[in-house]
């Protein structure tokens, strides 16, 4: 029924005139209700195959080409493009909750393994799978590659695609998954089997995609990484856009390959793209969808996505996110585009890349800036290609809305840019020390590469615990968690005997920032933060007020201090002095009786 009434309201919207010039721009599947797509006809329209080629995609293929293949039919063109050409070959890298291989194909002169001397590119997709034009573009570039005229792409480096990272939303597709965008007409589903957002998972590393993800990476040891997205948002007259940790000369984690990423990379891409007739942009977002002129963000900088880890991780990692209006033959394009471009730039380029690697991978910083925030005042102006747009009543929100009128805005835009600032800064210790019972912290180090040492005997070790005043519990879940948050610590001095099967993690290493993210709990990206530590909120015993009343009053009789102490909190404090369960409590904290592991984090810092 929903579809049938959903289906009336579309075509009521295509006999509009209103509707006229976009249907007119729009493939044959599209959703009327979206704005009109710009005029658009790039040179890189010549790299679509002629229909006799025999190894046209099904992106090709479509008259529309709006359509890209499931699965299925995607793995069976690679395993042929696989069986006939000696340049390319699969790897399975991982399997999915619902059983799919997870794979990535890997182009290149080398046979079964790849010479270390030769820089190598990974072009992930589909880590959104609704945002899949990455595949399709990836599909086309392996097949002149392999039997067109880009095999020179291959003498001096490597390609390799992960062509769908979320194979399980992948299959879950349809034409209603992404509302806001413009093709293919047929998508995959946002999130996993298992319904979590695979794109916040760099750090925390819950899901078996990612976990197989980051073992790929660790083997692999790409020279850049390009995460390929498509956008919501505002409309725009860029197709491609991109962006990095430490662009526009902001912080990053890794300044050097971020420095090589703005001087380097971004003129040589931008000039790419513009060759062939699209319009290349900077990675940014309206700060408010009711007034497009307000400004514009970075959209966050965490180690939860891929380019704030890269950061971290020391991983030159480029975030592309194509624009959601533009048709699906124009972003693949585009996709193509930047994909070849960016091997053809590696291998020009891979020794200073690597220098600039090297230099961020030595660096340790005594103090790291973490919880990023947006901040309140502009960075700088920056020039917007914009679209021109209109205001109009509602009736259905009862307010003003934006109609964009898929027509150029003659008028370059200058707007403020609002980038983030850090909230607080960790200081690094020597080390952390992990208890041996949370296997499960200890394997996610791991698996991000961290080096640790394993304890085969007990070893008393002086450390700093920390103790956790006034923790909070998110009111929802997020990706599966009830996310935990604490601003507030008491540093302890403890000797503490670790058990065999503990591990020190020493933060002296390339990914040192990472331990540090992942493990103090003030840390917004910590295991803490996530909620992995529920344990230490649970008291177990109490005193009853029969006990302690007494004992209370006796602790007093015989500390002055501990009674005058007591008596300038009731003072100060009349919700406290009219509360006679929080006053026992309060003394009941101060004997020995108490839980003295209660909110005791159990990773310890060693100095």
């Amino acid at each position: 029924m929903r579809t049938a009434l959903l289906f009336a309201a579309l075509a009521a919207l295509s006999s509009s005139p209103a509707m006229s010039q976009s249907l007119a721009n729009t493939a044959a599947w599209d959703q009327p209700f979206l704005p009109p797509a710009l005029e658009w006809s790039g040179a890189s329209r010549a790299l679509l195959a002629d229909p006799s080629n025999p190894w046209t995609t099904e992106f090709e293929r479509d008259p529309a080409h709006d359509f890209s293949p499931d699965y299925a039919a995607t793995r069976a063109w690679f395993d042929r493009l696989d069986a006939a050409s000696d340049l390319i070959r699969i790897e399975q890298f991982g399997t999915s909750p619902e059983g799919r291989p997870i794979y990535a194909v890997i182009a290149s002169r080398d046979g079964a393994t790849l010479d270390p001397a030769k820089p190598v590119l990974l072009a992930q997709a589909g880590i959104h799978p609704g945002e899949i034009d990455g595949k399709d573009a990836g599909m086309m570039l392996l097949r002149d590659i392999a039997f067109g005229a880009k095999g020179d792409l291959l003498d001096r480096a490597n390609l390799v695609l992960i062509p769908i990272l979320s194979v399980d939303g992948h299959e879950r597709a349809s034409p209603y998954s992404r509302p806001n965008q413009r093709g293919p007409r047929i998508q995959g589903w946002r999130n996993t089997g298992t319904n979590q957002n695979l794109n916040r998972d760099f750090l925390k590393l819950d899901q078996p995609e990612m976990r197989a993800l980051r073992t790929f990476i660790n083997a692999l040891k790409p020279d850049l990484y390009l995460d390929i997205h498509v956008t919501d948002g505002m409309d725009y007259q860029y197709d491609v856009t991109y962006g990095f940790n430490g662009e526009f000369n902001a912080y990053s984690r890794s300044p050097a390959s971020s420095a090589w990423l703005d001087d380097v990379f971004k003129p040589a891409l931008d000039a790419a793209l513009e060759d062939q007739g699209h319009i290349p942009g900077p990675l940014v977002f309206g700060i408010d969808d009711q007034n497009p002129r307000a400004g514009l963000n970075d959209g966050g900088l965490g180690e939860r996505f891929s380019n704030g880890w890269g950061a971290a991780a020391h991983v030159p990692t480029v975030l592309i996110e194509n624009h959601s209006l533009k048709p699906y033959d124009q972003r693949v394009l585009g996709t193509y585009v930047f994909m070849e471009a960016s091997l053809r730039l590696l291998a020009e380029q891979a020794g200073p890349l690597r220098a600039a690697i090297a230099a961020d991978q030595a660096l340790r910083p005594a103090e790291i800036p973490a919880n990023f925030e947006a901040d309140p005042v502009p960075h700088q102006t920056r020039a917007f290609k914009a679209v021109l747009y209109e205001t109009y009543d509602s009736p259905a929100s009862g307010r003003q809305e934006i109609r964009w009128l898929g027509r150029p805005d003659p008028e370059v835009w200058q707007l403020p840019y609002y980038g983030s600032r850090p909230s607080l800064s960790l200081r690094r210790p020597t080390a952390y020390w992990i208890p041996a019972y949370r296997t499960d912290l200890i394997e996610r180090l791991r698996l991000h590469g961290l080096a640790m040492e394993t304890l085969d005997a007990p070893r008393t070790v002086a450390v700093e615990m920390l103790r956790l005043n006034d923790p909070t519990l998110a009111s929802r879940a997020n990706e599966g968690h009830v996310q935990m948050a604490v601003t507030d610590v008491t540093p302890m001095r403890r000797d503490w005997t670790w058990a065999p099967g503990s591990v020190r993690v020493p933060t002296d290493q390339p990914l040192g920032d990472i331990a540090v993210l992942l493990l103090e709990p003030q840390s917004n990206e910590s295991f803490f933060a996530w909620g992995l530590f529920p344990e230490i909120l649970s008291r177990v015993e109490y005193i009853e007020g029969y006990a302690i009343a007494p004992l209370a009053e006796a602790m007093m009789a015989a500390d002055p201090a501990l009674k005058a102490a007591f008596e300038a909190k009731v003072a100060s404090d009349p919700a406290f002095a009219a509360n006679g369960d929080a006053r026992l409590a309060w003394f009941y904290e101060r004997t020995p009786f108490y839980d003295e592991r209660y909110r005791l984090y159990p990773v310890a810092r060693e100095d």
